[in-house]
């Protein structure tokens, strides 16, 4: 990974001994503000309280502890009250979760720094710093900002906090590298980065990053930020809740008025519409999905894409197709002159030096910088003018003056327009077009030269009558796993589409080498674009896999195109001309390494380290926590649908209370953390799950909805079913609601362990304290009597079992029956 920042932002960069001054320090605090990398960092007492109170089970406990103590029941109103402890402490361990681990976060960061400034080591405040400070990080500590390190032996970092690496990364002093005075770029082996930690030598940091500017910074901000920004799901996620909250109300008006009705008075009335409102409250679903939201920043974080924008974690496993760059995305983005053709009687450094003329010194383009290495690199020389490439001229020439005071225009560009432009014969013509063919086929960069000897010059661009000199061919080398990534995208439904500026036959060269189109890519040319977009829908976006010779134009009506099929579509860009397709795509993708600060501003992800691999994990990433998120609402559908319907039918039907409120709390301390923590641990799958059948966003198809509803009622007759064998063998109340409580509450650990397979910690715990809470408060008879329960027989157990285990085997189809509702539609252009 390559970090690109402004040369503005250091002062005598590579200087290991020198800081800055009291007046320096104080312009620069102005300028760029002070070194918080994680605004508040920890969440007060005060700020816990308030999103405690937000919880609608402390209320109704303390209004039915009050209405106990009020009617006498000075026992219930105190059991009610301690439930408050367990209930309030759960939340306010669950709202730090939910705040990104912020505290954690920040014990990452170093609260002191030591730096030399006005040419003596001080410590200051790690807040303090600013962009060009000299700092020393000595073993064990972590680095205080982003920056380049300029001294230090023996040097190795633990960047797991930003990578999920667990293995140490060896660094090194940034030593005798040239800097320009434009944007400055220097490899991850010479930075270090705030939050993570040197664990060997003691090194001296530049600073050049600080506070939200840094990566770490950016990152938890993102994360923060997502808790509080409005995607569409969660916006419908909100309506259906206030929906369910509307039917609720009316369901328990009716209830306490049937139970009044039926004689048992006002207070029962109160209490089995108050009980039932607690269990029908669906407040978990958008807890849970915020919560989700923040949790896939940092998951996706791991893989090398920062979110800058929350949507797009929800967005990111439904794309359906991805328009990337080539080079720098799918290639290393770095040339290498490989081949000089030059004509009959030209050496073939000339040749290199024509073209090294019509490069920019100090260019940042990797063709100037590959042209200008070793001996493309020519003396000064005095320009008398430069005429730069352009998307439509194709070329670049420049004029300079000669030792002989001659006057001599060189231009480079594409081959078909330097051709265009120099005297020869159509044979001439023919010959040179088949070898750029033949290199640009073979995977190959490739430019022409000419020159032209001036003699009367008007000052305008010389563009006829050059003698050409020659073809020069570049390599740029695949990425490392991109072709896996490619074939992993395809199988799984996500079609690839390769736009770029180069040559059509060096475009299906690549296309085929990394698997595109199934290795056989239909290819086209940017200007014939519009005429398969012309055709309209699904039909106008299909026929063909990369676009050659694309302008940025051409690269935004293809999305917009590729949108109105239907299709999800990410967009990769690293450059100014890029934005507006950026913009236009549902998923704007920007290089993190080698993109213009422009492109990442509007862009929705950045990409860390700049490979199409990591688009494709990222889409893994995004699915798996679709998936999670899909498998967490399943449960509460599956538990909330036995325990509202038995709340409200057993009571309508004229039998005693099934539930009582501290019976509520007892399902909610089981429902609530395992609903949150159990499945957004569950680990992404190898494999790239398929694309979703269409790009409309919904949570279940028949399908599933089918297999929760079957669940919820195989669950709600045991239930019933438990309850009244158990009230008819005695009559006995007490045991026939012990005996309903226990079946719902191992049918939620059967329905946890059958939805999450056992694949993380958390749902071993989730199901071992469901479990083992029944047995502890049903089987020791003190605390049964104090909760109006009593013990329950084998038999209980066995027919709660049977029944738990039916309902987890049922719901551990629904992962199986969700792959199995979408689509693999066939590799290739042709979806």
């Amino acid at each position: 990974m390559r970090h690109v920042f402004p040369s503005d932002r250091i002062v005598d960069l590579l200087n290991a001994e020198h800081g800055l001054t009291s007046d320096e320090v104080e312009e620069r605090r102005r300028r760029y503000g002070v070194n918080d990398i994680v605004m508040d960092a920890s969440a007060g007492w005060g700020d816990i309280l308030r999103d405690t109170a937000r919880d609608p089970m402390v209320w109704f406990l303390a209004a039915t502890a009050l209405l106990f103590a009020w009617l006498g029941d000075i026992a219930e109103a105190i059991v009610l009250a301690a439930a408050l402890l367990p209930i309030a402490g759960m939340d306010a361990w669950l709202h730090r979760r939910t705040q990104a681990t912020t505290a954690g976060l920040a014990g990452r960061l170093t609260p002191q720094v030591e730096v030399v400034r006005d040419s003596e080591v001080r410590t200051i405040a790690s807040r303090d710093l600013v962009p060009g400070d000299l700092t020393i990080i000595r073993e064990g500590q972590p680095f205080p900002a982003d920056g380049v390190i300029v001294s230090g032996a023996n040097l190795q970092a633990d960047e797991s906090t930003l990578t999920g690496e667990a293995m140490p990364v060896r660094k090194r002093p940034c030593e005798g590298r040239p800097f320009g005075k434009q944007d400055t770029s220097v490899e991850s082996e010479f930075w270090g980065a705030a939050g993570t930690r040197l664990l060997t030598g003691e090194a001296r940091l530049r600073a050049v990053f600080t506070g939200g500017e840094t990566l770490y910074g950016e990152i938890i901000r993102s994360a923060r930020a997502g808790r509080h920004a409005q995607t569409p799901l969660q916006t419908a996620i909100s309506a259906l809740v206030a929906a369910l909250i509307v039917a609720a109300v009316v369901v328990c008006v009716a209830l306490a008025a049937t139970r009044y009705y039926q004689g048992f008075g006002l207070v029962d009335a109160f209490l089995s519409a108050i009980t039932l409102a607690v269990a029908a409250l669906p407040e978990e679903f958008p807890v849970v999905f915020t919560f989700y939201l923040g949790v896939g920043v940092y998951r996706l974080a791991r893989r090398q894409a920062l979110v800058r924008r929350s949507v797009v974690v929800e967005n990111i496993g439904r794309v359906t197709c991805i328009c990337s760059d080539k080079t720098g995305t799918m290639t290393e983005g770095r040339l290498r002159l490989a081949h000089k053709l030059s004509v009959d009687g030209l050496d073939a450094n000339e040749l290199q030096r024509i073209a090294a003329i019509a490069s920019r010194p100090q260019s940042h383009d990797p063709l100037d910088m590959a042209i200008l290495e070793g001996e493309g690199a020519v003396a000064a020389q005095e320009y008398l003018a430069t005429f730069p490439f352009t998307e439509d001229r194709r070329r670049e020439v420049a004029v300079i003056r000669e030792e002989d005071n001659c006057l001599l225009a060189a231009v480079k560009g594409a081959p078909e327009t330097v051709l265009s432009m120099s005297l020869m014969t159509e044979d001439e013509r023919a010959a040179w077009r088949a070898k750029t063919a033949e290199l640009a086929a073979s995977g190959h960069k490739v430019i022409a030269c000419a020159r032209r000897r001036l003699s009367d010059w008007s000052g305008g661009e010389p563009d006829r009558n050059y003698r050409f000199v020659g073809l020069l061919a570049f390599e740029d080398s695949v990425r490392d796993g991109v072709k896996e990534a490619v074939a992993k995208a395809q199988a799984a439904g996500v079609r690839v589409i390769m736009v770029t500026g180069d040559h059509v036959v060096t475009a299906a060269a690549v296309a085929r080498e990394i698997g595109i189109g199934g290795g056989s890519p239909k290819v086209i040319e940017g200007t014939d674009l519009a005429n398969h977009l012309a055709r309209g829908g699904r039909d106008g976006v299909h026929g063909f896999d990369v676009v050659a010779r694309a302008i940025p134009a051409q690269k935004l009506d293809l999305v917009h195109a590729l949108r109105t099929s239907g299709e999800i579509v990410a967009v990769t860009g690293d450059g100014v001309n890029d934005v507006p397709a950026l913009q236009g795509a549902d998923i704007g993708i920007a290089m993190g390494e080698r993109g213009t600060r422009t492109a990442r501003e509007v862009a929705s992800i950045v990409l860390l380290d700049d490979n199409f691999r990591t688009i494709v994990r990222a889409i893994a990433e995004g699915r798996q926590l679709f998936h999670n998120l899909k498998l967490s609402f399943a449960y509460l559908l599956m538990v909330h649908m036995p325990l509202v319907a038995t709340a409200a039918l057993v009571p309508f039907a004229g039998f005693p209370l099934l539930y009582l409120p501290m019976h509520v709390v007892w399902l909610e301390l089981i429902i609530h953390p395992t609903a949150l923590l159990v499945f957004q641990e569950l680990p992404a799958a190898g494999d790239l799950d398929p694309a979703p059948r269409d790009a409309k966003v919904r949570f279940f198809d028949w399908r599933e909805w089918t297999l929760i509803g079957l669940v919820g009622g195989l669950v709600t007759v045991v239930i019933a079913v438990g309850y009244e064998r158990s009230l008819g063998i005695g009559s006995n109340v007490e045991h026939a609601r012990t005996m309903a409580l226990v079946a719902l509450v191992v049918a939620s650990a059967t329905i946890t362990a059958g939805l999450s397979r056992l694949r993380s910690t958390s749902a071993i715990i989730a199901v071992v304290a469901a479990i083992g809470s029944a047995l502890a408060l049903v089987q020791v008879r003190p605390v049964a009597e104090l909760l109006h329960l009593s013990p329950l027989h084998f038999d209980d157990w066995l027919v709660a079992g049977l029944g738990g285990l039916l309902a987890g085997a049922l719901a551990a189809w629904l992962p199986r029956v969700s792959r199995a509702s979408t689509v693999l539609p066939p590799q290739g252009s042709s979806r």
